[in-house]
């Protein structure tokens, strides 16, 4: 049956990626993943599940409905934002997904960056825990990128070199990491975007440079979710394009029209297209039929996996029926956690 999948799907060079990561130095594990996930892509995709800050409650809540779990895990930096943690934050992410990792799962990563200064904190919706908006602060981007001698731009610094301390930590333990900074840019409801495409684009720029050549952080996938083509930073500084997606509740489409978007981003090179994030999750069958083949999908975390009733945690079908979970889950077309290869003996390219 998954031979049938795969000739249903995949669709001559339209899905064919090269496994080169923009990064020369690149860990072995880095390109161990990514040569992983050329080799399935249009013909399998990844489960996945972004939790909640902190806590893991969406696994557990997959694993009871389905006798399964995702195959990538997306975990998130925003209580380890420098402005978040002088008012008292606590971030556990790196330590779950280091844990993760070392239990054989992929990860990622986002970063709600809130603002390195300049946070408005007040209510209703303008306090200082929701600093990444751009209704919550008046940090200007476009004058922190266009004087490097400024304050602003120093603080863009630190909190940069904050979370490359953190992305160390997994790169120790020879994690490589899906990493998704700065993402829905062309949205502008967060701050990174609030300036337009140029600053957007140079801070992209700033972050590659300075993880890259100065932490040495050659573990990184560096996986660009800006939206729009205005935002591209060039194929040199993408390996993989991210389109976040959230349709109607009960969506089950394969969301072809956005797909079909994402991949007219790049300019030159074929990337790799995921659906890095979702609210409902697409119809695998519709996946095949449509011949849409995203990388992977990774489902927001909260009411779209579960709900409180009483004082319990169940279930939540307003976005994504139980049925539909299941079938995703155990799909021949689905790969979970369960059946991912050992990644760290997956095969070099030459």
């Amino acid at each position: 049956m998954q031979k049938n999948y795969e000739d249903a799907i995949h669709n001559g060079s339209r899905f064919q990626a090269e496994p080169k990561l923009i990064n020369a130095n690149a860990t072995d594990n880095a390109k161990r993943l990514m040569a992983y996930l050329c080799d399935i892509y249009g013909r399998r995709i990844l489960a996945g599940q972004q939790i909640g800050v902190n806590t893991m409650p969406e696994i557990d809540m997959i694993y009871e409905q389905t006798g399964k779990r995702p195959a990538v895990c997306g975990f998130d930096f925003m209580n380890d934002s420098p402005s978040r943690v002088e008012r008292g934050t606590v971030g556990q992410d790196t330590d779950l997904a280091i844990q993760w990792g070392k239990d054989g799962g992929i990860v990622t990563f986002c970063w709600h960056w809130n603002a390195p200064k300049e946070l408005i904190d007040q209510a209703p919706d303008r306090f200082w825990h929701s600093g990444f908006y751009t209704n919550a602060t008046t940090f200007d981007l476009e004058q922190a990128m266009n004087d490097p001698s400024s304050e602003a731009y120093r603080l863009l610094i630190r909190d940069i070199d904050a979370i490359s301390g953190l992305l160390k930590r997994l790169q120790d333990e020879d994690i490589p990491v899906l990493w998704r900074p700065l993402h829905e840019a062309s949205g502008a409801w967060f701050w990174w975007g609030a300036k337009g495409p140029e600053p957007c684009i140079k801070l992209w720029k700033l972050m590659y440079e300075r993880m890259t050549h100065y932490h040495r952080l050659n573990h990184l996938i560096w996986v660009w979710n800006g939206q729009h083509r205005d935002w591209y930073p060039g194929d040199e500084y993408v390996d993989i394009i991210g389109e976040d997606v959230y349709g109607p509740a009960r969506d089950y489409s394969s969301q072809a029209e956005r797909f079909n978007t994402a991949i007219s981003y790049s300019t030159e090179a074929d990337k790799i297209v995921a659906l890095s994030e979702n609210g409902p999750i697409p119809d695998p069958d519709q996946l095949v039929q449509d011949g849409i083949p995203w990388a992977w999908f990774c489902t927001w975390y909260g009411d779209f996996i579960w709900k409180k009733d009483q004082d319990r945690i169940v279930y939540s079908e307003e976005y994504t029926e139980a049925f539909m979970l299941n079938k995703m889950y155990n799909h021949p077309y689905v790969i979970t956690k369960e059946l991912l290869p050992d990644l760290r003996s997956y095969r070099l390219e030459e």
